[in-house]
């Protein structure tokens, strides 16, 4: 071998590529490939995709002569994929908590009675008939493993699921999810028709106090050798894995405890069975730790668990001694005892020990009493709403809209009780600084947004607001509210209720102009607009700012608004998001999408789509410059949702090229090549170029390395990549009719600008789609009539040697393509 030609060959073995992927029956052919293969730090495919594929093969019906369909036949074949199916479960150490998340209730069914099967359980034999300490380990184990799951398939199903936005019909996918559908609603009728049954032999498992032990590779493949072989090995109290009594006991308590809870909505006393076991669970727990050789317990669950059990078991004799903040607001709910519950939130704003999801959902269910007709509560939940808004300034949060519409219109008792709550918040001797900055903000902020010096004076003379702030800045306060003119009046300004906030014209134009400009809180922003407007409604306040750039095809349904405030906030926030985005501030970017998204959904289908897009987009920027560049998967839901905007069919909304661009260029990075190739709708890849060639791209990356009669995606891509690098020649003569000048053009004849290509080109970071474009563009580069010496590259065989019939045009060097 020559030395450029081991250069050549060395620089082209150095490059990354993706392996190609094991199939299931090479896993078949060769028996030590399954161990050796689970070993690998990321196998692919990943072990539970293997159980999938090797209880689908084995699970395929037969087609006998009189091509009628058959059971899958009990051959060696398949004896083998269900063994391989056990192995790959046994390497995750039969881990119900992996199992259940990764696969589908059938498959599960199918692999767990093939467990029993091997574990010498007779079929048909009922679980709760056969005493569990007369029978092997790992025979006692499978059937304790099997029930196991029974009931935790049941308690799953009653939790409800959000359904998954369907895409284009497409008939052979509708038809295999409504059979698996099918397929599920019979097992889950077996399962409830059997949970007595397996909460009975679960209860005797309570009883055993023994070890048991469960399968391994090893102990599989004992079994599936001749009986005379095997010695009775796995027979003894030694084969396997062993799981200690008190890691059965935690684990089967945990599960029970779960299906005593859920059938506790239809039989309150079923609860204090849920509670005894949850309660052993903690026990356990404390005793031996939560994480064991076969399973975790999620102890913030468990916690929730008990807390819940707690309050519904909790009777008026124990109410005063142990009641947790939860019980009791359940029992002041119930009870109708509301001023006790307002005392119960106040006390909690210095402990925090109630979630803000458990403060949110209480005040929720407030509110829709009081507009059931139930007018005392209007009060209650005006309390409860000002204790929630304290703690979520403590605690650094946006303060809600609810507690804005409240305080639209203060009165002294409001604010009497406002600064109670503040004061009852805060411990001044203990607080840190950044609690008393955050309290003082808060407060300077409502004076600023109240008109009545009345009101003001209340609390700029509170003993909390001295503390708080310095003598300077209370000052300076106080005099920009004397200051005040009293022809001002923003109250009787007729605006929308999502800016129903007092605003004040404290300072003048030109100053708030300025604080506009750098703001990139979106609260700010709208009480700054709010302000401006109140004192002229001449200005257009979009305009003070050349940075602020929004496309033009946003523009136009912006300024399209009629009512001016919230014209220049739409306009605004998005402008000000669009600018985080560029300059890489995808926090504030964030917050200034949701503020804009919030706003338009109140009055705009159109503009709340234009938004969830551009939230999308910065999704997609925030994942590639963070996770993503250590290599970790985007998750499953931002994969759907670049889907989902490819195949939206939502008329007259406008779209922007880059986040179409952005999201064929992000699924070719993250190899969703299956997607591309086989799912995409049809009539999107007629009408969005970037889908067509992110197709051919795909297609043919997915069939590398592959036989000539392959290569017809190879083929399609090559015609589309010339037609957009093509140029056209344009002759320019003199006054004496020769040729003086001859300009290339770029071509129309592409589905793209060569331009364009290149942007999306950049894009990309796929090894192996890179190296597939750069070796097409060498290939281009070789076909030239005027190049002399050929330049090598990978893959390039799978090219065709020349340019289509139908291009005429020169086609552009290689050092202007890359």
């Amino acid at each position: 071998m020559s030395a450029e030609a081991a250069d050549r060959e060395a620089a082209t073995s150095s490059r990354p590529c993706t392996p190609p992927q094991t199939s299931w029956f090479e896993f078949v052919l060769e028996e030590a490939l399954l161990e050796q293969h689970l070993q690998k730090p990321s196998p692919d495919p990943p072990p539970v995709q293997l159980i999938v594929q090797f209880l689908e093969q084995a699970s395929k019906p037969s087609v006998n002569e009189q091509n009628q369909v058959q059971l899958p036949p009990d051959n060696k074949r398949n004896r083998i994929l269900k063994l391989l199916a056990l192995k790959v479960a046994a390497h995750l150490k039969w881990d119900l908590d992996v199992l259940e998340k990764s696969l589908s209730v059938p498959v599960l069914n199918m692999l767990l009675n093939e467990l029993l099967c091997i574990s010498k359980v007779p079929p048909g034999t009922k679980h709760v008939d056969v005493d569990l300490s007369s029978l092997p380990p790992t025979t006692a184990m499978a059937i304790l493993l099997y029930n196991r799951w029974a009931i935790r398939t049941i308690v799953q199903s009653s939790f409800p699921v959000k359904q998954v936005k369907p895409g284009p019909p497409q008939l052979n996918v509708m038809n295999h999810i409504q059979q698996e559908k099918e397929l599920t609603e019979n097992i889950l009728k077996v399962l409830k028709e059997q949970a007595a049954d397996s909460i009975l032999v679960l209860e005797g498992a309570l009883k055993l106090n023994k070890d048991l032990y469960v399968h391994t590779i090893r102990t599989l493949d004992l079994l599936a050798m001749e009986p005379g072989m095997v010695n009775g090995e796995t027979e003894s109290s030694t084969a396997g894995l062993k799981i200690s009594a008190e890691e059965i006991q935690c684990q089967v308590c945990y599960d029970l405890g779960a299906i005593y809870f859920q059938q506790g909505s239809t039989n309150a006393a079923v609860h204090e069975k849920a509670k005894e076991k949850f309660f052993k669970t903690k026990e356990l727990i404390a005793k031996n730790g939560s994480s064991s050789l076969h399973f975790t317990i999620d102890e913030e669950r468990l916690a929730g668990y008990c807390q819940a059990c707690e309050v519904l078991t909790s009777s008026s004799d124990d109410a005063s001694q142990q009641a947790t903040p939860y019980s009791k607001i359940h029992s002041c709910m119930k009870s109708g005892k509301y001023q006790d519950l307002v005392k119960i939130f106040l006390e909690d704003n210095l402990t925090l020990s109630l979630p803000e999801q458990f403060r949110q959902s209480v005040l929720r269910e407030l509110f829709q009493k009081a507009q059931q007709g139930n007018d005392a509560l209007d009060e209650v939940c005006f309390k409860v709403c000002v204790c929630n808004t304290v703690c979520d300034v403590l605690q650094g949060r946006i303060i809600d809209i609810q507690f804005c519409q409240l305080f639209l219109k203060p009165s002294k008792e409001k604010i009497d009780f406002l600064l109670e709550v503040c004061s009852g918040s805060i411990n001044l001797e203990s607080a840190s600084e950044e609690l008393k900055r955050r309290m003082a903000a808060f407060l300077k902020n409502l004076c600023l947004g109240m008109e009545d010096l009345q009101f003001v004076f209340m609390i700029s003379s509170h003993e909390l607001f001295i503390k708080l702030l310095k003598d300077d800045e209370r000052k300076l306060l106080i005099d920009q509210m004397r200051k005040r003119s009293p022809r001002i009046n923003l109250c009787t300004k007729p605006v929308t209720s999502f800016y129903d906030i007092p605003a004040s014209a404290s300072v003048n134009i030109g100053q708030l102009e300025h604080q506009l400009i750098l703001s990139v809180d979106p609260w700010r922003i709208r009480q700054i607009l709010i302000e401006l407007h109140g004192m002229t409604s001449e200005r257009q306040f979009w305009t003070i700012s050349n940075k602020w750039e929004v496309p033009n095809v946003y523009g136009s349904v912006i300024l399209g608004i009629k009512d001016s405030l919230t014209r220049d906030l739409v306009y605004i926030l998005m402008a000000k998001g669009l600018h985080c985005c560029a300059i890489k501030d995808f926090v504030h970017a964030k917050q200034l999408f949701a503020a804009c998204l919030e706003l338009v959904t109140e009055f705009s289908p159109k503009l709340r789509q234009v938004m969830l897009n551009e939230m999308l987009l910065l999704d997609i920027y925030t994942h590639e410059a963070g996770a993503g560049v250590s290599g970790e998967r985007p998750p499953s839901d931002l994969i759907s949702r670049v889907r989902g905007y490819l195949e939206m069919r939502v008329p007259d909304i406008p779209l922007r090229q880059v986040i179409a661009e952005e999201c064929v260029a992000f699924l070719l990075n993250w190899c969703e090549n299956e997607y591309l190739t086989m799912q995409v709708p049809l009539p999107l890849v007629q009408t969005n170029p970037y889908v067509k060639l992110g197709q051919l791209l795909a297609a043919t990356c997915k069939e590398l390395p592959g036989p000539k009669e392959s290569r017809r995606t190879a083929k399609d891509l090559w015609e589309v990549v010339v037609q957009i690098c093509s140029v056209s020649n344009q002759h320019k003569r003199g006054n004496d009719g020769r040729v003086s000048l001859i300009k290339h053009r770029e071509s129309t004849l592409g589905i793209m600008y060569r331009s364009e290509l290149l942007s999306f080109i950049k894009k990309l970071r796929e090894p192996l789609v890179l190296t597939t474009i750069l070796s097409l563009f060498v290939k281009l580069h070789n076909v030239r009539e005027d190049i002399v010496n050929d330049i090598a590259a990978e893959h390039i065989s799978i090219w065709p040697s020349s340019i289509p019939k139908g291009i005429t045009a020169p086609i552009l060097s290689l050092g202007r393509l890359v």
